[in-house]
């Protein structure tokens, strides 16, 4: 009978290439009882943008479908049922917008849907405009706001609500009959899973846990290309899970089983060790940074007492080169939605001496992202570029650090 559904998405305007990131769509009979439901993330191709809104990590969204994926299960979820949502007009649009994009002409059509937001006055005099007012003046529990599933249980609550208060018919019979003689063409429905959103605390596997076990290890590993992605991976002192794919595939493509990638952990944090010991001094800060980088690395506190015995004990012969800084002159690029907002972020790095860029090119030094699993054209390029793809705070640290350029009078 119904179709209750929720979107979470990039920003608010289909004509600024906002994009949907999460769909759930509720089933209710004509009684109100909730009889199935369905929801995913969708992979929108682009920057998530207000994620502190919406909760969505990059991380999350790159391992969805993407709209053309689920637009046939999605279609067959609405087909012949009365589309209804906490602001139809917007759903609507975005939905159609999605399905347009994807080269379907899809019946969206808001005259023959509900929308629980509109039918408020009639039902909830005394109610705001929010779902979350309208679901509180009817005496419905409290929901997680900003999460599609959620909301599209809430809206189902809602629209049983009003249901009862309708009593039989309901004055919006005929959209029933509307709705069942809309046309949706043939769509392709594509086997696709559905990939929810992480529970509150939960972690994504760990990168080493996806390399092959070989035991005993055969040969030295030749992993210089690996060293040099975990440098740049390791800039931040985070490692993405766009940065844990391609540790992998380097692995993978230079045949490191996972003895091999944790010998070369190893040696990495044992060089780490030996440059803190360079002047036979290690600070708190410093052993801080070897804590981190050894649990970022799969590896236990013990490796650190151990990489900072052997460090301790011999000369070093060499070191790896020396930490990677800003210099005066760099091209920095921001992208995502910051706070504070992104113009005041430019104005810092120009007021230290950096040049600030529009766009991501081979002259970029750095770019600096909200989310650092960004999918938007500018990580693509950065890299594509190999240009390192840091999180504010990192690089706040690392402005901390800028030498300024000096002063020459002329």
């Amino acid at each position: 009978m119904y179709a209750v559904i929720d979107l979470e998405t990039t920003g608010l305007r289909t004509s600024w290439h906002d994009r949907i990131v999460e769909v759930a769509v509720v089933h209710v009979d004509e009684n109100g009882r909730v009889t199935d439901e369905w929801c995913s993330l969708v992979n929108p191709d682009r920057d998530l943008g207000p994620q502190a809104i919406h909760g969505i990590s990059a991380a999350e969204a790159r391992q969805a479908p993407r709209f053309d994926q689920v637009a046939g299960h999605l279609a067959g979820m609405l087909r012949g049922r009365v589309l209804v949502a906490h602001n139809l007009t917007f759903d609507g649009l975005f939905l159609h917008a999605e399905y347009q994009r994807a080269g379907i002409y899809a019946p969206i059509d808001q005259a023959a849907g509900l929308c629980t937001m509109r039918l408020a006055p009639d039902f909830l005099p005394s109610a705001g405009r929010s779902l979350h007012d309208c679901c509180r003046a009817a005496g419905l529990p409290p929901y997680q706001a900003h999460s599609a599933l959620h909301d599209a249980r809430a809206a189902a609550q809602l629209l049983s609500y009003y249901l009862t208060a309708a009593g039989s018919p309901p004055p919006w019979a005929d959209a029933a009959t509307a709705a069942a003689r809309l046309s949706w063409p043939p769509i392709t429905t594509q086997p696709v899973v559905a990939v929810q959103r992480r529970t509150a605390g939960q972690r994504e596997q760990h990168f080493l846990a996806r390399l092959v076990d070989r035991l005993p290890r055969l040969h030295e590993p030749r992993g210089d290309a690996y060293m040099d992605l975990l440098d740049q991976a390791l800039l931040d002192r985070h490692i993405s899970a766009t940065e844990a794919d391609a540790l992998v595939a380097t692995a993978e493509e230079f045949g490191l089983a996972r003895v091999d990638i944790e010998h070369l952990h190893r040696t990495y944090l044992a060089s780490l060790a030996g440059i803190a010991l360079e002047d036979d001094v290690l600070t708190p800060n410093e052993r801080s940074d070897l804590d981190q980088v050894a649990r970022l690395l799969g590896l236990q506190r013990s490796d650190v007492d151990h990489a900072l015995t052997t460090a301790a004990s011999v000369i070093p012969q060499q070191r790896r080169p020396g930490a990677w800084q800003l210099q005066p002159g760099d091209v920095v690029v921001f992208t995502g939605a910051m706070e504070p907002p992104r113009w005041a972020w430019e104005e810092e790095a120009r007021a230290a001496g950096l040049d600030v860029g529009n766009n991501v090119t081979k002259k970029t030094r750095l770019l600096i992202a909200a989310d650092p699993d960004t999918m938007s054209g500018k990580a693509k390029k950065a890299r594509q570029y190999g240009i390192p793809v840091v999180h504010p705070a990192a690089y706040q640290s690392m402005l901390a650090g800028l030498t300024a350029p000096a002063f020459s009078p002329t």
